[in-house]
């Protein structure tokens, strides 16, 4: 038994109808009679005899169920346990006791693993805080300590049943950054500084970029963020080499910071050859998803999607919506692809900052009407880096996403290099748990939903949800392929969906 939370736990969709049961009964116990409701459709293949139910009957358990409360929305309220809500000790693996989320939160976590993640005992420690998806960012690192992260990330899932982390594996894409510098520069207010193509220049007022076609790209009067933002200087000449800029806002320039140019993106493939080389070990390793940097147009998925199915691969594919020249195209982005990234990081150094929360509420909204799940990623909990705590306005930004239905939130620096990756996951979980059981119980699907009544699966789905809203109740779905499952949770029903396959 599986339960499937939401769309980010999908499996591949089928064209096979499943039997579905909807019981006005919740599992936490109670004194109702039970009511099942039947739909099915005739299999084409034999269903083994332990699937094939002429009637079924709810009785009394033998032994009393725990009194766990269930509340309208999946997850429990805090002030319903009666310990705190986001762990318990179970049992011991690594020598010491260790803590899993005790609710149902349905909004996953991603969590980038990096040096400050990358042990057996803190892969186990993230898993058990409420990690839900490891991250590879192949922006950094190499093969070798991507492999170790993967094989323990397996190792993990080997050991248990009913949990699973799925792998994330993130390409670099084509990034502009700046070159080596032996020391950080310091830059200030109203100083000259150069940008070249020559490779390894690192002077006090001029340092090489790692593109050529940089000069060609950019013009006078634009303006270079650093860092996506933390830096930003405006360009005031250049030459055949040389991009000449003003620094507007100064601070520390240090080795192979990223670069943007405000409102443009670079003319570069979105899958470089180091990406081809990384989507190759995805291939082999069999990740479960790639998320693809700087995606432009839908040719880029479509492209992707020709490689992996000549290599029977069966990986879900992210475009990660951080370019200007990805906004025009979001439709056809979208409608290609598994799902998307709100990276919200270059997507407001390449656009206006205050057209990214507006951007992600956009998204997340079309993601949802496309029935395809959606992660929020970039700066959630930047503070946690370096403090044990994170501000009020990062916890807010938790909460809205979650709000505003978004399939999963990312954690990037905070696991990959700070100093407090779990009391940042923690955080995270705790938040999103919270913001769940704050939701209000809709009878009906939200809104922008719709169901195609030519396809029988849909019509279950659609009123299955609009059943269990109105009876507060769980729901189970018999499957083979969990394709019925993951149509439920399209329809994000307020409770928890509980998938039976003999698979």
């Amino acid at each position: 038994m599986a339960a499937i939370n939401n769309q980010m736990s999908s499996s591949r969709t089928s064209a096979d109808a499943s039997r579905l049961f909807s019981s006005s009964r919740s599992f936490a116990g109670g004194d109702r009679s039970a009511a099942f409701l039947y739909v099915g459709k005739p299999a084409r293949r034999t269903v083994p005899s332990g699937f094939k139910l002429r009637s079924m009957k709810l009785s009394e358990p033998s032994v009393p169920l725990p009194d766990i409360p269930i509340s309208p929305n999946g997850p429990v309220p805090a002030d319903k346990l009666n310990s705190a809500p986001d762990s318990v000790a179970v049992n011991n693996i690594l020598g010491n006791d260790k803590t899993r989320p005790i609710a149902l939160r349905k909004t996953k976590i991603v969590c980038t693993i990096g040096p400050s993640t990358s042990s057996r005992e803190m892969i186990w420690k993230l898993a058990e805080a409420g990690m839900n998806v490891a991250r590879l960012n192949m922006s950094h690192g190499d093969h070798a300590s991507h492999q170790k992260t993967v094989d323990l990330v397996k190792e993990y899932n080997a050991q248990f049943e009913d949990k699973v982390i799925a792998i994330m594996l993130d390409t670099k894409g084509p990034e502009v950054r700046s070159g080596d510098l032996p020391q950080p520069i310091n830059l200030e207010e109203g100083q000259e500084f150069n940008f070249t193509i020559e490779r390894g220049v690192a002077t006090e007022d001029t340092v090489s970029v790692n593109y050529d076609d940089f000069v060609n790209d950019v013009e006078v009067g634009d303006t270079l963020l650093v860092d996506g933002g933390m830096m930003s200087l405006v360009v005031t000449a250049k030459s055949k080499e040389v991009v000449k800029c003003e620094v507007v806002d100064g601070g520390e320039l240090k080795s192979r910071r990223h670069l943007n140019v405000r409102g443009k993106s670079a003319t570069l493939p979105s899958i470089t050859d180091k990406d081809w080389d990384d989507i190759k070990f995805g291939v082999d390793n069999q990740v479960d998803f790639y998320a693809v940097s700087f995606v432009k147009d839908a040719n880029v998925i479509h492209e992707l999607k020709d490689y992996l199915k000549s290599n029977n691969a069966d990986i879900h594919v992210i475009p990660k919506i951080e370019s200007a020249d990805s906004i025009p195209n979001l439709h056809s982005i979208l409608s290609a692809s598994d799902g998307a990234m709100v990276a919200r990081g270059d997507l407001g150094a390449e656009l206006p900052i205050e057209e990214v929360p507006l951007l992600q509420e956009d998204i997340i909204r079309r993601c949802h009407s496309m029935q395809k799940p959606v992660i929020v990623a970039t700066n959630m909990l930047e503070s946690m880096i370096n403090h044990p705590t994170p501000t009020r306005a990062e916890v807010s930004d938790i909460a809205i996403a979650v709000r505003e239905g978004a399939d999963a939130i990312m954690l990037s620096g905070e696991t990959a290099h700070g100093k407090y990756p779990l009391k940042a996951v923690k955080v995270m979980h705790t938040v999103a748990l919270r913001t769940e059981a704050s939701l209000p119980s809709n009878t009906a699907p939200p809104t922008g939903y719709y169901v195609l009544q030519s396809h029988m699966g849909d019509m279950f789905a659609f009123h299955a949800t609009i059943m269990a809203n109105t009876l507060n109740t769980p729901i189970i779905v018999f499957t083979r392929t969990g394709s019925m499952a993951v149509q439920l949770s399209h329809y994000r029903p307020s409770s928890t969906i509980f998938a039976f396959t003999n698979e």
